[in-house]
């Protein structure tokens, strides 16, 4: 059975947002789920960025645009924060689009809104 590409390091982060879906349930706005968050990626020593600036890439060129990440982990996990009532294939797009744009190969989907907490791991097939 082949591992799955940075498989600890996503386990630790969809873990740590089991634990806070847990404490808060669902029904609070993204934000303050990213405001845990920040507290619960330093006391599991998670490394990220908040609100990161990522660059875009078009052919190779980089563009003026850029987006912000909701989270940067590990200097190479894009994790995209949601509180709605499911997820729907925009928003897999959505990350999806990110990663071929930033050259990035792995990026979470992770959604608050719901019941149980929901999430989705997406790989970048396109990165080289």
């Amino acid at each position: 059975m082949s591992k799955l590409l940075f498989e600890e390091e996503t386990f630790g982060i969809i873990g740590t947002c089991m634990k806070v879906h847990k404490n808060l349930g669902s029904g609070f706005l993204e934000s303050v789920y990213q405001e845990v968050l920040v507290k619960e990626f330093r006391k599991e020593e998670i490394p990220f960025e908040e609100q990161k600036k990522l660059n875009l890439y078009y052919e190779g060129e980089k563009l003026e645009k850029y987006f912000k990440a909701d989270f940067l982990c590990y200097d190479k996990i894009i994790v995209e924060l949601k509180s709605v009532a499911f997820l729907n294939k925009s928003l897999e797009s959505q990350v999806i689009n990110y990663l071929k744009a930033t050259n990035k190969e792995v990026g979470l989907l992770i959604n608050f809104g719901e019941k149980s907490l929901k999430w989705k791991r997406i790989i970048n097939t396109t990165q080289s």
